[in-house]
């Protein structure tokens, strides 16, 4: 039976622990990531006739590699490809968690918006759209209290219908100044073919603009059937594809 690959993400203390505890309970595996000091956790579940593996992944305020866990997190999203990505917002901090969320979004169609602490939220009268939230952002948004378990059968059904295609996404980009969205295409252009779409074109680019060196040399060894040329600020990086 085919099991599905789900990244849990979010920023620190946004309950992420709690969720995966919530939904693997006994079922579940710690380790150090390949080659790192990071904790790996993996947990199982199932629902509704689907078998999943849940892979929480470092808490992070961002996926720009400027640490391990954030390089940790990014890679997994990027190169191992889950089926799904749930990603864990403060309810009481919605602003500041987005940033994370819009990253991911940059990175897959494959996402769930999961506010949590949406009892504490309560607490405090912030009401929170989110239905108006999951039309801004083009992906599904589900409110829950893991500590309480509220949302739960909800996030699990909005999950077994984005994994077997029954939810359609159309995740919210971010659109930049003239120059960099032109730098952008010249980039994406030049990428065109390179990977086969295997990643998203448009991610890579914002991330070449970055100079993220270290991305570079990942892409170049993640894909070594032929290599090419891509220049980005005048400058030629060698990437294989």
């Amino acid at each position: 039976m085919r099991v599905n690959k789900i990244a849990l993400a979010g920023n620190p203390n946004t309950g992420k622990s709690t969720l995966f505890n919530t939904l693997t309970g006994l079922k579940q595996h710690t380790g150090n990531w390949p080659g790192k000091t990071v904790v790996h956790a993996e947990g199982f579940f199932e629902h509704k006739g689907e078998q999943y593996v849940l892979v929480d992944l470092p808490g992070t305020y961002s996926l720009f590699s400027n640490s391990t866990d954030e390089e940790v997190a990014r890679d997994y999203i990027i190169f191992d490809q889950p089926d799904a990505t749930i990603v864990v917002l403060d309810a009481t901090s919605l602003e500041r968690n987005l940033n994370l969320a819009l990253q991911v979004l940059e990175m897959t169609n494959n996402v769930i918006i999961c506010i949590n602490l949406i009892d504490e939220a309560e607490k405090k009268n912030i009401q929170i759209d989110e239905k108006k939230l999951a039309r801004e952002l083009g992906v599904p948004v589900v409110k829950i209290s893991a500590r309480n378990k509220k949302g739960i059968d909800q996030l699990l059904d909005t999950l077994n219908q984005l994994v077997n295609g029954q939810i359609i996404t159309t995740p919210y980009r971010m659109t930049y100044s003239r120059e960099i969205e032109e730098a952008i295409s010249k980039i994406e252009s030049k990428l065109n073919g390179y990977f086969d779409d295997k990643y998203p074109s448009r991610w890579v680019a914002l991330r070449l603009l970055d100079g993220d060196e270290d991305l570079i040399v990942k892409l170049h060894n993640h894909n070594n059937n032929r290599q090419r040329e891509v220049s980005t600020n005048g400058v030629p990086i060698s990437v294989k594809s």
